[in-house]
């Protein structure tokens, strides 16, 4: 076992890649801040559109989730990891609550190892393997959940080799962007 110092602050111990879930309280925080760049009505883009750039994206409130445990080309959602998606619906549930328009964006992240065809095709299917499990067992709206798969193309870490911290999915809270 080993510890990780990030930022100055000590991280959770990784053991077997195994990443701690974020708690809800932070994942609603993370999730309800205010945008980075305010948008104009007028100016608000389609889904579609906002999927493709990623400038955009990054003004979004958001919060990254390496704590899912896929297993290595797979896109299910075993049972034991529905503790840390109840973490995530509980925290959506919140936003539900407080935002009548609140929309979210589930991005699938893969590693760089494989075909970047093959990745892309996992990371699609990570982010609606969740969007189910969230919709089916968490009773959330499928109507406020949008999902796209980026494959390898945002690496966290730079790298072609198997790195666990890659391999996540992303929520963002994009009302504030969309049409």
């Amino acid at each position: 076992m080993f510890l990780m110092v990030l930022g100055g602050a000590l991280a959770s111990p990784v053991v077997g890649f195994a990443q701690e879930a974020p708690s809800e309280d932070m994942i609603m925080r993370r999730l309800d801040a205010a945008p980075q760049r305010q948008i104009a009505p007028r100016n608000r883009v389609t889904i579609d559109e906002f999927k493709r750039r990623p400038e955009l994206r990054r003004q979004a409130p958001s919060i990254d989730i390496q704590a899912i445990n896929f297993a290595t080309g797979s896109a299910d959602i075993p049972r034991s990891e529905f503790r840390k998606v109840q973490q995530i619906a509980r925290a959506m549930e919140q936003l539900l609550r407080r935002r009548r328009a609140v929309r979210f964006l589930i991005e699938g992240h893969t590693d760089a190892v494989g075909s970047a065809y093959s990745n892309q095709v996992l990371s699609e299917r990570r982010a609606a393997s969740l969007k189910m499990v969230l919709v089916r067992e968490f009773r959330i709206p499928a109507r406020v959940l949008e999902t796209v798969g980026y494959g390898e193309d945002f690496l966290l870490v730079p790298t072609e080799r198997s790195e666990w911290r890659n391999r996540r999915v992303t929520l963002r809270r994009i009302d504030d962007f969309i049409r």
